[in-house]
């Protein structure tokens, strides 16, 4: 499984931090003598309330504040995060970036991605924040990744969130996570679900009005101005072309959809599309889409909306000039 977030800060090497309950012995900010303790977990889903699969990153701040205290590895304070891999709430395989701490109360800002409930796009990506110990948290971002044309971006990772506060060396880390971005499945197949045409080349797809970034501290989606691309795959019978899931920042108000069908023959056929309704966190939308006669004559040719799952919508599209 792939890590959420690889810090844009120089590694470190391999520590074995302090064990639950054990005294570690250093100091504080203030120079001050005091213990370092390693809670345990009680981390579940807010869908489900089933204990997290996955990877959780957790970003100890000041106590109702955003700004990040650090986190202990080796008696010395760092900037980075706990991070954890988890089956069924269970710390599993080597780790040495447990979340370590004086005793004390903090506020807790949990980030991971959960074991996907169905298959996912295979190569998310997303630009991590800087983060730094003193540093706001408010004011970092997870941020959309570039494709290599500059002006589109890649989906980004099945993301979960949770901010709260735990009493270090009294409290578990304790979270509900919920889901901050939208997923979605696009379908295009044939009205009699015959075989795709083998006059096809590709199809891309591009949503629009999609959020360029989430913020670290509140997950609020910012400046949902950004275009996402994906491809479609045909399938294994030749009948449909779709994607696996992809994750998205959610969207703003009717974002646009444009699927780009290219031609063997080098021809281009595009449809747009504004949507209803916006990409919302934690929602998934699958949209099929059923092709008509759109190769007979160039630049022409119609196919229609069968149906939506979830948002319900029908598009009547005109025939495709180009």
């Amino acid at each position: 499984m792939k890590r959420l977030i690889i810090l844009t800060l120089l590694a470190v090497p391999f520590f074995a931090s302090c064990s639950d309950d054990d005294n570690c012995p250093t100091t504080d900010n203030g120079g001050n003598s005091t213990d370092l303790v390693t809670p345990d977990l009680d981390i579940r889903l807010a869908s489900t309330q089933d204990l997290m699969t996955g990877i959780l990153e957790a970003y100890p701040c000041k106590d109702g504040s955003s700004t990040y205290f650090g986190n202990y590895i080796q008696n010395k304070l760092t900037p980075f995060p706990g991070y954890y891999k988890l089956q069924d709430g269970v710390i599993y395989g080597k780790t040495n970036r447990l979340v370590t701490l004086p005793v004390g109360i903090y506020n807790m800002i949990y980030w991971g991605t959960a074991k996907p409930e169905r298959p996912i796009y295979n190569d998310p990506a997303v630009r991590d924040p800087q983060i730094i110990v003193g540093g706001d948290l408010s004011q970092q971002y997870f941020t959309l990744y570039k494709t290599a044309g500059d002006t589109l971006y890649n989906p980004t990772f099945d993301l979960v969130y949770a901010v709260n506060s735990v009493d270090i060396g009294v409290e578990d880390l304790s979270a509900s996570l919920k889901r901050v971005v939208s997923g979605l499945q696009v379908i295009v197949k044939n009205a009699d679900d015959s075989k795709i045409s083998p006059t096809i080349s590709n199809v891309q797809i591009h949503i629009g009005s999609i959020a360029e970034k989430l913020n670290l501290y509140t997950a609020e989606p910012v400046n949902q101005t950004c275009t996402v691309e994906f491809p479609l795959t045909l399938s294994a019978d030749s009948t449909q072309m779709s994607n696996a899931s992809v994750m998205l920042f959610p969207s703003g108000p009717n974002p646009l959809f444009t699927m780009i069908i290219n031609l063997k023959n080098g021809d281009v056929k595009t449809f747009r599309q504004t949507l209803a309704s916006p990409l919302k966190a934690n929602n998934h939308l699958t949209l099929t889409l059923t092709l008509g006669d759109i190769f007979s004559t160039p630049g022409s040719g119609p196919f229609t909306v069968e149906d939506w799952q979830e948002e319900h919508e029908t598009i009547d599209v005109p025939p495709l000039n180009r």
